[in-house]
């Protein structure tokens, strides 16, 4: 009863330009030939608790979760049932898993099964749960699968475990295994190829700023190694042999920083990664790789906090990008730090954690001009109401052996989804300008609105970050459009998730509610 009483609601709110009294209407204005960046994917980490709960869980709840995050198709009053995301990113597990206790990693659901056993042969039947959700985006139409490895297989490491327990920073892969790491990655590559499960990209290294040590005996977190920038060029260059010798069309994609400012600065083993790799002066330029696009993964986790420096480092990163014609993928973020807070204390309720993320999102997409977006990670235990910092999916086990539980979608699902649903790989980013002349970081606080185009298609994602209602009229130059339109809408209310609406002209304007979100579809004639 309550979601068909929204529903009508929604329709009614949408088909008409309703202003506000007091706030004039906010004017985007943008043109069809003034283009940014192409869009390559929208995406998610199906990882760690993923093992069990593919395995385990009740069928039901796995197939719950796998159209929330990969289905394309609506329900009978036009809500989406998913947020159809473009790519999806499967973790190589490094053998973690089956070390158990001995491994050193604390929490048994962050140690990962290799397809590599010790005598050298391979098991397919390792990471059957992680599989499970890999193959149901393929089945869903997923565009994209990328494979990537925090550790090398715990045979070819060091210490022979997947962490560091010097703090050295140090790659933890032995010096005569870089060939055999490479070798192994392509073999899994090679091995789904052949089973129809090609993995359009692999990502060899991931975080190597960061020391992952911890002495012996000490309860480590997670798989991980540092790498310095001449060891990330030398396994890159064996991973490219490798995937020719396989004839293998997988793309590698580097460097996965873990901070965005480590890809234009800082000082260290693994700074200023554009340049190292881009920069064809540069003694680690890896220009002339075959597998290997003008392309550099960072992650947004820890440069978020604060509005004016998180536009500031992002705006740096598309500058240096620009500067050596590399495409910048945001990799990995979730709410790691506190920024999310922003000064608030107490609970932070489950709709300002979904503002938060989606603007984030729309910074690194319009002042980072990323062409990917990628969550890190689909789902952890925790409520699905307040402090949904970590996860888009909160997982309720019914047990500590995390063999049964249940599932249920956070705000931050759709938030994620007003733009991975509608914006589709292939469309561009349109330069807009509006006209209350705020500053970036102005906006942030305010109405902040970004736009796409294909050859049928306009989207609009608005992110209403006020209390007020807001009114929204749209000046389009370039386009032939059809006057009705389709909205979509997530607010604090319960069900209101990508709710649908239907307006009949946009010329009239569109109402956003307060601290929400709408994504407007324009349908070009």
């Amino acid at each position: 009863m309550f979601r068909s009483f929204a529903f009508l609601v929604s329709i009614l709110l949408f088909a008409a330009p309703v202003f506000s009294q007091n706030q004039k209407p906010l004017v985007i204005k943008f043109d069809a030939k003034n283009t940014a960046q192409r869009i390559d994917n929208f995406g998610a980490a199906g990882a760690w608790f993923s093992e069990g709960i593919g395995k385990n869980w009740p069928a039901e709840n796995r197939e719950k979760m796998a159209e929330w995050l990969f289905s394309k198709e609506k329900d009978k009053n036009g809500n989406p049932k998913g947020i159809g995301l473009s790519a999806w990113r499967f973790n190589i597990g490094g053998g973690t898993a089956e070390q158990g206790d001995s491994s050193g990693i604390s929490d048994f659901r962050k140690r990962v099964e290799s397809f590599l056993k010790p005598d050298g042969t391979y098991d397919w039947t390792k990471q059957s749960g992680y599989l499970w959700f890999t193959r149901k985006a393929k089945e869903y139409g997923v565009e994209n699968l990328i494979a990537f490895s925090n550790t090398p297989p715990v045979q070819f490491t060091k210490n022979g475990l997947g962490y560091k327990t010097e703090k050295d920073y140090i790659a933890n892969l032995r010096d005569d295994k870089f060939e055999a790491y490479a070798t192994f990655l392509a073999t899994v590559l090679k091995h789904f190829d052949e089973e129809g499960l090609h993995f359009n990209y692999i990502s060899p290294v991931n975080e190597p700023q960061w020391d992952w040590s911890h002495p012996a005996g000490a309860p480590a977190k997670q798989e991980g190694t540092p790498w310095a920038n001449s060891d990330i060029a030398r396994i890159t260059t064996e991973l490219d042999n490798a995937l020719t010798k396989n004839n293998l069309t997988s793309k590698i994609l580097i460097t996965e920083a873990a901070q965005l400012d480590f890809l234009y600065g800082r000082n260290g083993h693994a700074t200023r990664q554009i340049q190292a790799f881009f920069n064809s002066s540069n003694p680690t330029q890896l220009t002339n790789l075959k597998h290997l696009p003008k392309l550099i993964g960072g992650h947004s986790y820890f440069t978020d906090k604060g509005d004016s420096a998180r536009i500031a480092i992002r705006q740096q990163v598309a500058d240096t990008a620009s500067k050596y014609g590399v495409t910048f993928w945001q990799t990995e973020y979730s709410m790691l730090a506190d920024g999310y807070k922003e000064g608030k204390k107490g609970k932070i309720p489950a709709i300002d954690c979904a503002l938060f993320l989606s603007k984030v999102i729309h910074d690194d997409l319009v002042y980072g001009n990323a062409a990917a977006w990628q969550l890190w990670n689909s789902w952890e235990p925790g409520s699905p109401e307040f402090d949904t910092r970590y996860y888009v999916i909160a997982l309720n086990p019914a047990n500590q052996e995390y063999t049964n539980g249940t599932v249920t979608a956070t705000k931050n699902l759709w938030a994620l989804g007003h733009y991975s649903r509608f914006v589709r790989p292939g469309m561009h980013r349109l330069n807009l300008t509006r006209n209350d002349n705020l500053t970036p970081v102005q906006i942030a606080q305010d109405v902040m609105v970004s736009a796409y185009s294909n050859d049928k298609q306009v989207i609009l994602v608005a992110i209403n970050y006020t209390g007020n209602l807001r009114d929204l009229q749209l000046d389009l130059s370039g386009f032939k459009l059809k006057k009705e339109f389709e909205s979509y809408t997530t607010t604090a209310e319960k069900d209101v998730d990508m709710q649908f609406g239907k307006g009949k002209d946009w010329r009239k304007g569109v109402r956003l509610p307060a601290r929400g979100l709408v994504t407007v579809v324009l349908e070009r004639e």
